[in-house]
């Protein structure tokens, strides 16, 4: 009886040792694909938004510009996000049951 007991405390603990490992490895995963996420997104926002414009990346005059540029249009963006949520909020989501 006693073994029982002692081997059900035993897997116990490594099961929850395997579980803690396990969602400190899915916390990185998910971490590390943030991370890429990210700067795929800054990489190509930041490539739309400069395409046309002329900036000198070398200077720091060059560097504020791009940089309030770049925050600028990411506000707009932003903003344009809340205002087409507030609309698709607004909206009758309601099925229209006539029969024509």
């Amino acid at each position: 009886m006693e073994i029982g007991v002692t081997f059900f405390v035993v897997a116990a603990l490594i099961i929850f040792i395997w579980i803690f490992i396990e969602l400190k490895r899915v916390r990185h995963k998910f971490f590390a694909i943030f991370l890429i996420g990210l700067v795929l997104f800054l990489y190509f926002s930041s490539s739309f938004v400069f395409q046309k414009e002329n900036i000198n990346f070398k200077s720091i005059s060059g560097i504020t510009e791009a940089s309030k540029l770049y925050f600028s249009w990411l506000g707009s963006a932003f903003s344009n996000l809340k205002t087409i949520t507030v609309n698709a909020i607004k909206m009758d989501w309601q099925g229209n049951n006539t029969i024509g």
